[in-house]
């Protein structure tokens, strides 16, 4: 039985849209399915919510020729600034010392959002159906059909590979019969962009408290976006302080490298928990993303982790679609897991224990932590392998993350 596409890619949120471009002009045949419709342009915003993109990711945009429409909107991250609050120990990471132009990107996930899905929707070989919901799957041997409701409401399309990008909470995750681990923090991350009173100069700062980790990272405009851990019991009533009460709870934490804090814009808040799929992948069906693994915000990593998803999964289904081999084969896709699950082990764990260690508060373990800081900050191999862990290069690297496009392939006799 024919299948109508090679690839069905279940969410076309910034994780699948990613797929989606990366798989553009290959001779696979690709749908995208998203509930929620693209918003119409708006203007930037002081509220916009942010994303910090490692070098890798950086890289993967560049590769896909996608970062020259994003680089205007992202603030370069020129260092970084790590300290505990109470203790005398702090460590400064700087990408001049790493012959990098920046640690990382700070980027808004406005721009993200419109870039993206555009991208995607103008490939050659991507139909795009939005909005739209996958509402049910029927596994076949050579194919999975899936039943959409919305605007595509009563059509069925069979799909040779369905990719679950839909996000933590995956229906398409629970429909295929993939279970999760969850590790809850029992605390509840509040975002907000501030001004502070002097200029940023492109640091990132991390702030550990007896609460949770404080980060802000730098913004354009002078601005700064914060996210703040707090126990979950405490977030409603941050949520509810004034503005003038917000801005002095954070300045108390995080004191004055930045002088006096002056604006607050909105709040929002998002429990935290380290949330893991059982498998990522099923018979003819693979879980990327935050489907497949969520993170604790600390040290900025989960989006990251997902574009190396991305970028390791398109390399693959390009590899398939210029052989001719079956996109959905039990090989492929054990390659496909294979090759990540490295990867999930070590992010995963490194950013659990950065978590761990700095909310232990046994006796002594302060004054270690903080003389282990001031260590790192005075041996430059040391913050080397620190940075390759938080600028995810820690291990191998798919093609993508490495700023190499995938093969060109201009035939795309398979789409007409």
């Amino acid at each position: 039985m024919t299948a109508d596409v090679d690839v069905l890619i279940v969410g076309g949120g910034l994780v699948g849209a990613s797929l989606a471009c990366a798989l553009g002009r290959s001779r696979l045949r690709v749908a995208l399915v998203e509930p929620v419709p693209v918003e119409a342009e708006q203007q930037p915003s002081y509220d916009d919510r942010t994303t910090a993109l490692a070098p890798s990711s950086q890289r993967i945009f560049q590769a896909l020729g996608l970062w020259p429409e994003l680089r205007a909107e992202a603030t370069p991250i020129r260092a970084v600034h790590v300290s505990e609050r109470g203790g005398f120990g702090f460590t400064r990471l700087r990408a001049a010392d790493e012959r990098l132009e920046a640690l990382g990107y700070v980027i808004p996930n406005r721009c993200l959002g419109q870039v993206l899905p555009v991208w995607a929707a103008a490939q050659p070989n991507v139909d795009v159906f939005c909005p739209a919901r996958a509402e049910a799957i029927v596994t076949e041997s050579g194919a999975i059909a899936v039943q959409l409701a919305g605007e595509a409401g009563g059509r069925t399309l069979r799909t040779r590979l369905l990719v679950a990008a839909d996000g933590a909470r995956s229906h398409m995750r629970e429909l295929l019969g993939i279970g999760t681990e969850v590790h809850d923090y029992e605390q509840t991350a509040v975002i907000a962009n501030l001004t502070p009173e002097r200029d940023h100069a492109g640091c990132a700062y991390e702030r550990f408290t007896a609460e949770g980790p404080m980060a802000l990272l730098p913004l354009s405009g002078g601005r700064c976006a914060l996210i703040w851990s707090v126990p979950r019991a405490q977030a409603e009533d941050v949520l509810a302080l004034s503005d003038q009460a917000f801005l002095d709870a954070v300045q108390e934490r995080f004191g004055y490298r930045l002088g006096r804090l002056l604006k607050a814009g909105r709040r929002s808040a998002f429990p935290l928990a380290m949330t893991t799929a059982q498998a990522f992948t099923a018979h003819r069906a693979v879980v990327i993303g935050n489907a497949a693994h969520s993170l604790h915000p600390v040290a900025g990593q989960g989006f990251n982790l997902s574009l190396r998803d991305v970028a390791a999964l398109a390399e693959l289904l390009h590899e398939a679609g210029q052989t001719g081999a079956d996109p959905g084969a039990s090989a492929l896709l054990a390659r496909y897991e294979l090759a990540r699950q490295a990867d999930y082990r070590r992010v995963g764990g490194f950013t659990h224990f950065l978590v761990q260690l700095f909310s232990n508060r046994v006796p002594g373990l302060v004054g270690a932590r903080n003389a282990g800081l001031l260590a790192l900050d005075l041996l430059p191999p040391g913050k080397h392998g620190f940075l390759r862990y938080a600028m995810g290069r820690a291990g191998p690297l798919p093609r993508l993350a490495c700023g190499l496009p995938l093969p060109a392939d201009t035939d795309t006799s398979a789409t007409s």
